[in-house]
């Protein structure tokens, strides 16, 4: 089984390329998903955040707005958070991986907006970068309920630039030009990291 990250910027058409990826049978691993899970009712991560921002929680559940709204900006509370978020996601994508396995994958998916920010691109067979021209990026993003473009900044200040992004991947997937286009460039990525002589080439 061929273990590949998927990333991009906000805007950038990261979580559509993932559904195309499912789509073609690909087993695909969604970490904001995996965030929902656990700071949902009984999630893994209630009680240790509970511990550091007793008023993030609600009726059991982390809120996130509320939650963003004291670590953004906030780099030490933003470390603190990370470092009880980002064990527990490990665990839950190695419980994902091993059940991908166990159902006989080809290729399993790490969706995951901040993979070069935590490392996380290391050991992978291939590393693919969604991306898009900024003004389009920036479209997107605004056009979205209760987005500023201050918001916007704020997200972007805590990512790696698409273009060192784009320099550190093996594969880039042009979302501009629509899903059909978007759709063939995914099955070409597919064709090529499957094939018994793909090798990473990518920057260290």
């Amino acid at each position: 089984m061929k273990i590949i990250g998927l990333t991009g910027s906000i805007g950038m058409g990261k979580s559509t390329t993932a559904g195309l990826f499912s789509e073609m049978g690909a087993s695909v691993y969604d970490a904001d998903a995996a965030v929902h899970e656990i700071y949902g009712l009984g999630g893994a991560a209630v009680e240790p955040v509970r511990d550091l921002f007793p008023d993030v929680v609600v009726d059991g559940r982390i809120d996130r707005t509320r939650l963003g709204a004291l670590v953004l900006g906030d780099p030490p509370a933003l470390k603190r958070l990370e470092g009880i978020v980002h064990p527990l996601l490990g665990l839950h994508r190695q419980a994902c991986l091993e059940q991908a396995k166990a159902k006989g994958a080809d290729l399993f998916v790490l969706d995951i907006p901040l993979l070069f920010e935590t490392g996380g691109d290391r050991g992978l067979d291939a590393v693919i970068v969604v991306s898009a021209p900024e003004q389009v990026q920036k479209a997107r993003v605004l056009a979205r309920p209760d987005m500023t473009n201050e918001k916007l900044q704020a997200i972007l200040a805590r990512q790696i630039p698409d273009s060192e992004k784009r320099a550190r991947a093996d594969i880039v997937i042009d979302t501009s030009h629509g899903l059909d286009d978007a759709r063939r460039q995914v099955t070409d990525a597919m064709r090529l990291i499957c094939s018994p002589t793909w090798r990473s080439m990518r920057p260290s």
